[in-house]
């Protein structure tokens, strides 16, 4: 049965530590629902209604025209050893950008990787515990490291030719912002 909490609990926090992989949840007003798998130890808990994930370059960058249009997003997080669990945070992100005045305050939480695009702030305003008794097992073996391989191939500005070509709109045509207008 699930149940809900109007913040992150100690206990919530330490699971969330634990896990190698998350998933993020956006929509725009219109258009696709996108879900994106992450990981690379790029998540921190900055307190019980405040989660801060660190966004590399992709092949799309759907999060940040869905949160540009409306907020909106969902992080789970899935238990695939141990006890089961699955928990939701929902809440309203914004993004930040290297130019921002918010960025050197947040990104020293982070590993530097290369790729680094964007940081993603979520205000959390409800959490969602529910069993994750169908959620498979699976045995962590590692960490890949073909992206960060792939951008420092690039170097910076190959990167940056990249997001110019690949980043700037979503899928559904909406803008992304990665770039100053």
């Amino acid at each position: 049965m699930a149940k809900q909490y109007p913040q992150i609990t100690d206990a919530h926090q330490a699971f969330i530590e634990q896990q190698r992989i998350f998933f993020v949840g956006t929509a725009g007003r219109s258009g696709r629902v996108n879900v994106s798998p992450k990981g690379m130890d790029s998540l921190r808990v900055l307190g019980p209604n405040r989660v801060v994930w660190l966004s590399v370059t992709g092949s799309g960058n759907e999060s940040a025209a869905h949160v540009a249009e409306n907020g909106r997003m969902t992080v789970m997080f899935c238990s695939f050893e141990g006890a089961p669990m699955i928990l939701r945070l929902y809440g309203k992100a914004g993004v930040v950008y290297p130019r921002d005045p918010d960025w050197d305050g947040l990104i020293g939480e982070f590993p530097s990787l290369p790729g680094t695009r964007q940081l993603f702030d979520l205000q959390v305003d409800r959490v969602q515990t529910s069993c994750g008794m169908a959620v498979p097992l699976y045995d962590y073996e590692g960490d890949r490291e073909a992206l960060n391989q792939w951008a420092c191939k690039k170097g910076p500005d190959g990167v940056e030719a990249y997001w110019k070509e690949k980043n700037q709109v979503s899928i559904d045509g909406a803008p992304t912002h990665i770039f100053p207008k």
